[in-house]
């Protein structure tokens, strides 16, 4: 049975991106760990779980997973679990993941070990994507230099934050995902213009946002070898 090691956030994982692959990857038979930074159980986006904004179905399959889901609920601390116990590593989004999963030394680890071998594989979506601004590889450079990736754009970003960049809760958001990861060397393509945008590069898979959760894991599966279930 293979297996995947999920990293979220506990300043604010965005619903969808954790709980759509989840779901993808249960039902095609993969043994799910979920790990937190400090062990604590992870917390959803108040935003992923309203109605209003992601729509009652959504709203309430998120609400259901994350308050059921033991795995979940009875995470283990990121610093104990390694990347080769592990098929693959996946890093849902969420503004929150800015605080803490993309600033974390173990988080940062488990990314670089993951895509480092032959046979671990990673996949980051949103705005776990600027993990990679912050991760080296183990010749010390950027991991994601020369690497084609997509992720959470500035266009979008400037549609959330007020004339402070401050988000609706009053967080200041402290950088911006797509400057960090150019800066460090990531060839950036959000495909803007398109429905969905995933994009596989060697041992990473990077998916743009909360539509792309979906086919984000399905085309991880893919890359595992694993029979995927039909959308």
């Amino acid at each position: 049975m293979p297996s995947a090691l999920f990293v979220v956030s506990e300043h604010g994982y965005w619903g969808e991106e954790c709980i759509e692959p989840l779901q993808t990857l249960d039902a095609a038979g993969v043994d799910i760990t979920v790990a937190t930074p400090s062990g604590d159980p992870p917390v959803v986006d108040k935003r992923s779980i309203d109605p209003d904004e992601v729509g009652e179905e959504t709203a309430e399959r998120v609400k259901t997973v994350d308050e059921t889901d033991e795995r979940l609920n009875d995470p283990v601390p990121l610093a104990e679990p390694t990347a080769e116990a592990f098929d693959a590593v996946v890093f849902p989004g969420g503004h929150g993941t800015v605080w803490d999963i993309n600033q974390d030394q173990h988080a940062r680890r488990l990314l670089r070990n993951a895509v480092a071998g032959e046979d671990g594989k990673a996949l980051v979506v949103c705005h776990a994507v600027g993990i990679l601004a912050f991760t080296r590889d183990e010749s010390g450079d950027f991991l994601v230099d020369g690497r084609e990736v997509t992720g959470f754009p500035n266009a979008w970003e400037e549609g959330l934050l007020d004339e402070a960049e401050r988000l609706t809760d009053g967080r200041k958001l402290p950088y911006w995902i797509e400057d960090e990861v150019v800066a460090a060397g990531g060839n950036w393509n959000a495909r803007l213009g398109e429905e969905t945008s995933v994009t596989v590069d060697g041992d990473l898979v990077t998916a743009r946002g909360p539509p792309s959760s979906g086919t984000a894991a399905r085309t991880l599966l893919s890359e595992l070898g694993v029979e995927t279930p039909e959308p």
